[in-house]
């Protein structure tokens, strides 16, 4: 679903001013803004699971691991 459906094309930098006021997130996708579920019990632990092994993994290499909340950006992709 289309978070906006009225408007057929965003630019990132709108999105992220978008993104910044609302209560809920998004995923961006070449122009087009969608609303992202929400996550549950199970996929909270998995997804810290699988952060603990991949930090532990990474330590001393200079990577850094986020779980969550991260935005990152796909230029390459025109995504975050």
């Amino acid at each position: 679903m289309i978070a906006n459906p009225k408007f057929s094309y965003i630019s990132p930098d709108e999105y992220l001013e978008m993104e910044e006021q609302s209560d809920i997130k998004h995923e961006y996708i070449d122009g087009y803004v969608y609303a992202i579920a929400g996550a549950n019990d199970p996929h909270v632990t998995i997804a810290l699971n699988m952060a603990f092994v991949v930090r532990n993994h990474l330590r001393g290499s200079g990577c850094r691991v986020y779980m969550s909340d991260m935005k990152a950006k796909i230029d390459s992709l025109n995504r975050f």
